[in-house]
């Protein structure tokens, strides 16, 4: 029945194309609704005339590929140093197949820095199809070790590395320690004791970190070739201690003269430092009357005692003179400074002195002059740090300091200029914290 009907319509459609024009006309615009109506009037399951296939398969040509392995042909190649690694397996992952290269790498001192080889760091390579090395380039720190081919030689040089100075902008908030919060952020150890160094004439950071202190800072970071090699200076910095807030910008004067001061233009360093050593604990205060572990008897301890490991540095308190040092009774290795006529500041159960320690010689605040250790009556390694005016004894966690000298006059708009974007920065930071926390 479906069969006879589609007969039908076509006969009419047929009639229609002989027809006159507007007939023809009329079928175009009904010919999409016909074809639509035609295919939904065949039957599901209707059975259709087979249509034949067949295979063709047709050769084509390709153009030739270029013959790899020319004897000429050379690779730079890259491997990163894993733990555990020598220098024969880091050759090994370069694809290097030259037994001479690799003695004269495992015997040179020239090549040193290859002994000791530091995780994370990358070695680059240089070398022929065959495997021969061509070049090789190591960056030690900053400095880069170069082993290059002439002829049927291995040159090896070093020299300082090409770096690139790029501005870190980090912040973070204290949960334990400052070191872990900043290894927290990304942050290196370098950093923090900048932070700790640059604010420690206001901040004890042995005794008055809180749980919630936050801190940020915009400092640089060296690089070579895309691979951060050195930290550098700190820029600007911002800790907030105990809801008090506490900022910090570096200025260079045209003289050379390097400080931090705050936005405002004020020296932020005291004429002392708070404490000799950059961390530590305070093992016993300042008191007229203690037990003496050692002597087993009451007597004032008249100055204050940092534990710390043996070889830990000590650093002057503040700008000047080597008054003593040597070995004295019960202080055993001792290192006296005076500052300023009437201050003196005392050093004492030192391990050794740094080098160049005598009398009469002129240090700098932060100058390391010693090193922690137990030497004289002392039950274990610890500094012994005192604080005198005019031979009298002053606690140093308690002692006003005066200030360091003000920014000259002449420096104002250069500092002006230098502090401004480093302090936009610091904003720039805080805000970004603010949204986070958000």
């Amino acid at each position: 029945m479906p069969q006879a009907r589609f007969a039908i319509l076509a006969q009419k459609l047929s009639a229609l194309l002989h027809g006159s024009a507007w007939r023809r006309v009329l079928l175009a615009l009904l010919l999409p609704f016909v074809g639509i109506m035609a295919a939904f009037g065949i039957a599901p399951d209707t059975i259709t005339d087979t249509v034949e296939r067949s295979n063709i398969v047709e050769q084509i040509s390709l153009p030739a590929l270029p013959v790899s392995g020319d004897i000429n042909e050379s690779y730079w190649r890259e491997a990163r140093i894993e733990r555990g690694d020598t220098i024969a397996s880091v050759l090994q992952r370069l694809q290097i197949d030259d037994s001479s290269a690799a003695q004269v790498m495992q015997r040179t001192t020239e090549a040193r820095a290859l002994y000791r080889l530091i995780p994370g760091r990358t070695i680059r390579a240089h070398t022929t199809v065959a495997g021969q090395l061509l070049a090789l380039r190591y960056l030690n720190g900053t400095q880069l070790l170069k082993i290059d081919r002439e002829g049927d030689a291995l040159v090896i040089s070093e020299g300082a590395a090409d770096v690139e100075t790029r501005l870190h902008m980090r912040s973070g908030e204290i949960k334990t320690s400052l070191f872990a919060a900043t290894d927290a952020v990304g942050m290196s150890d370098a950093v923090a004791v900048q932070i700790a160094e640059v604010f420690s004439t206001d901040i004890d950071f042995h005794r008055d970190l809180r749980k919630g202190d936050r801190f940020a800072a915009v400092y640089e970071v060296q690089y070579h070739q895309g691979e951060p090699v050195k930290t550098g200076r700190l820029l600007s910095a911002e800790f907030v201690n105990n809801g008090k807030t506490f900022q910090a910008v570096w200025f260079q004067n045209p003289d050379g003269e390097g400080g931090y001061y705050t936005p405002e233009g004020k020296n932020i360093r005291k004429a002392f430092l708070r404490s000799p050593l950059e961390f530590s604990r305070v093992s016993s205060g300042f008191t007229m009357s203690r037990f003496h572990p050692v002597l087993q008897t009451w007597r004032a301890h008249k100055g204050v005692d940092y534990a710390a490991p043996t070889g830990t540095r000590v650093k002057a308190t503040a700008d000047g003179i080597i008054e003593f040092v040597g070995k004295q009774g019960g202080y055993g290795n001792l290192v006296v400074l005076r500052h300023q006529s009437k201050f003196t500041t005392w050093y004492g159960h030192l391990s050794g002195f740094a080098p160049g320690m005598q009398k009469g010689k002129r240090v700098t605040q932060g100058d390391v002059i010693g090193f922690v250790g137990s030497t004289g009556v002392a039950t274990g390694p610890h500094l012994h740090y005192e604080f005198r005016t005019n031979d009298v004894h002053q606690d140093p966690l308690r002692v006003a300091m005066p200030p360091a000298p003000p920014l000259a006059p002449q420096h104002r708009a250069a500092f002006e200029e230098n502090a401004r974007p480093l302090a936009e920065r610091l904003a720039l930071v805080r805000q970004v914290r603010t949204t986070a926390a958000q």
